[in-house]
């Protein structure tokens, strides 16, 4: 399984994957089971090119926010994710409530906000029992 990225208005889809070729990255795009459209990228790029193309995310993903909240009935679906790779290699999303994305996204760069919910992934993976402040 591949990185997957979710849209759901086409233009910023198609803005998303332009992006990605012109990155020399081959993606595919399909229908969201649920409603949208997701775009894989079957490899992970290196460093450089993976914070380019997660800055032009989270870029378009402010586009989309705005979008969703100027649509009738959409506000009671904002929810944002957070791709991860676990410790077993495997990848994932963290949704996050819009509640909780909202400041999250006011205050700290996406980067930042990675590296949380990366490190609170990683610690419910290999959890520490007993005191927080011990010798190792």
């Amino acid at each position: 399984m591949g990185i997957e990225y979710i849209f759901f208005d086409d233009a910023l889809r198609d803005r998303f994957v332009r992006f990605v070729s012109a990155q020399s990255i081959a993606c595919h795009t399909r229908q969201d089971a649920m409603e949208g459209f997701v775009v894989e990228l079957p490899d992970e790029p290196d460093d450089a090119v993976m914070d380019a193309i997660e800055a032009q995310y989270q870029a378009l993903m402010n586009e989309q926010m705005l979008m969703a909240e100027s649509k009738e009935g959409w506000v009671n679906r904002r929810v944002a994710s957070i791709n991860i790779t676990r410790p077993d290699g495997s990848h994932c999303a963290v949704r996050l409530p819009a509640e909780v994305a909202r400041p999250l996204l006011e205050h700290f760069a996406p980067d930042q906000i990675h590296a949380l919910v990366l490190a609170i992934a990683h610690s419910l993976d290999n959890p520490i029992d007993g005191p927080l402040c011990r010798k190792t």
